[in-house]
């Protein structure tokens, strides 16, 4: 699992009722018995596994680095022995996801003759350069419906200067909602990159950001990569020449002094000089994605996701192993990818397709999963039924206070009543844990829901759970080492998702999604 801050960064740039949802596992149970297939998921397997994926020889299998390669040829061998093909049409198991980093940015930018340096009152993540004697105030920089902060407005090859937050009115509504709830424009994440492209697609040269409440966050980002001599990985897709500059308060008021509480879109006099240089470095990596097809509706996709990255190797040459994170939800998949085999084999294959998606690049912004949502989704989206993530399931977060056999269950219901029902039946009828739902809450502070690979099929509509024993001392720690895992556990919840997957797969009807999706603020 990645850090929140990595996250927010990373997305900045760039079912009906549930009356019906247990009705199937009798279904199921007609045509064959799951039980015989998930007891092929044993301590032993997944033990012989992890204390390979998650050695030392494996250099802690950072996004791009040789370790990271050594992992996508350990997940490809082990599909190629069971008989499990590649999930692309011309047998490739690896999806090359390309990456580039962005260096750590020097330079400064003046503001009417005042010098404001890189990482204290302004921050940016990629090159700025050139003279401007105005900016266009576009206000807070929403277009929706009958509002428009660009109306009589020419940005063209101008820099627009644009702050967070949303319109209000009279009555303490938000306009573009047209009630007290926020829009998506208010989002942290997704506010500044919607506002960013429709900038761009007006013709501005870029965009400055006046955020003072999120400010502390880019700042302390930025300071973190300086200090550690690091870049900013990203997506190649997502490589613009256009302009992001994040402003504080004092930066933001030098360029109009009464940005906080003027919102009137006009032309701002001001003598701006930035002198921002930067560079990229390409990264090759690459998803590992296998497909076994279903015998009756081999065009509806259930997808079985993990992360194959991890940290790699602290500076002074410690190897972050990533035992749990996610060597765990690693050789889950790899087991879970066995038992639907076995029952393959013996005639019993699920009525859908499963697809056994491991991701890269998690850890840096969960860039393999937005690849392969976003740019190159090997199956239709509106195909896909569903996303069981895993990501941390071998160890029991310290701060727990009920017994041992328990598992934080994320975003079962933030789309589908329906899925969130049936996985609650299959846990009773198969396993036996203990569901906490602390992290699902809407107004959890770690904000996990928005931290792992899910998110990015939970944002295209499609239902999603999320596996995840919480975090402890090792995480992202070189502690977190392939002795700790408690296999007892890590084979009880690896038949879980192995369950949930078959009931899902071998339903009559696929989920209903009868909810809206949730987006971070």
């Amino acid at each position: 699992m990645r850090k929140l801050s990595i996250l927010a960064l990373g997305l900045v740039f760039a079912c009906n009722s549930s009356q019906k949802a247990v009705s199937e596992p009798a279904q199921v149970a007609k045509v064959a018995d799951p039980v015989v297939y998930a007891e092929s998921i044993t301590q032993d397997d997944l033990k012989a596994h992890l204390f390979t994926y998650a050695s030392d020889e494996f250099e802690g299998r950072e996004t791009g680095e040789p370790g990271q390669k050594k992992a996508v040829e350990y997940l490809k061998a082990h599909y190629v022995s069971l008989g499990i093909p590649a999930a692309k049409a011309d047998g490739d198991y690896f999806q090359e996801v390309p990456l580039e980093v962005s260096k750590v940015p020097e330079g400064s930018i003046s503001i009417n003759n005042t010098v404001f340096e890189l990482g204290e009152n302004v921050v940016t993540f990629s090159s700025a350069e050139g003279n401007y004697d105005s900016v266009i105030y576009a206000g807070y920089g929403i277009e929706e419906g009958e509002y428009s902060d660009y109306k009589n407005l020419d940005v063209t090859e101008k820099l627009v200067l644009i702050k967070a937050g949303e319109p209000v009115d009279a009555n303490g509504n938000y306009v573009i909602s047209g009630s007290a709830e926020k829009s998506v424009w208010s989002n942290m994440s997704e506010g500044m990159g919607k506002k960013g492209e429709l900038a761009q697609s007006k013709g501005a040269k870029g965009v400055l950001y006046f955020d003072s409440q999120n400010f502390p966050r880019y700042k302390g980002y930025f300071g973190f990569m300086k200090t550690n001599n690091s870049g900013r990985m990203q997506l190649a897709e997502d490589k613009s020449e256009t302009i992001l500059i994040i402003l504080d308060e004092n930066s933001a008021k030098a360029i109009y002094s009464d940005i906080e509480s003027e919102d009137t879109p006009q032309t701002i006099a001001t003598n701006l000089s930035l002198n921002v240089t930067s560079a990229n470095d390409k990264v090759s990596s690459e998803n590992v994605v296998a497909i076994l097809k279903g015998t009756e509706k081999p065009d509806e996709y259930v997808i079985i996701s993990s992360h194959l990255d991890h940290i790699g190797v602290t500076s002074d040459g410690q190897i972050n192993n990533g035992a749990d994170d996610d060597g765990s939800g690693s050789v889950a998949l790899l087991e879970i990818a066995q038992a639907f085999k076995k029952a393959a084999d013996a005639g019993h294959g699920p009525k859908r397709s499963i697809v056994f998606l491991h991701v890269t690049g998690e850890e840096k912004g969960l860039l393999g999963s937005r690849y392969y949502t976003d740019v190159d989704p090997i199956f239709p989206l509106d195909q896909t039924v569903v996303d069981l993530n895993i990501d941390m399931i071998g160890r029991i977060d310290p701060n727990y206070k009920g017994a041992r056999n328990y598992l934080y269950l994320i975003g079962s219901d933030k789309l589908s009543t329906e899925l969130h029902n049936l996985s609650e039946e299959v846990n009773k009828k198969y396993t036996n844990i203990e569901f906490d739902y602390t992290y699902n809450d809407e107004n959890d502070p770690n904000r996990f829901y928005y931290r792992s690979d899910h998110y990015n099929f939970a944002k295209n509509n499609i239902p999603i759970i999320f596996y995840f024993n919480g975090t402890h001392a090792d995480y992202h720690r070189p502690g977190d080492t392939p002795d700790k895992i408690n296999y007892d556990l890590l084979e009880n919840r690896t038949r879980l998702v192995f369950y949930t997957a078959w009931e899902i797969a071998n339903k009559d009807k696929r989920l209903v999604v009868d909810k809206a999706p949730a987006t971070e603020e």
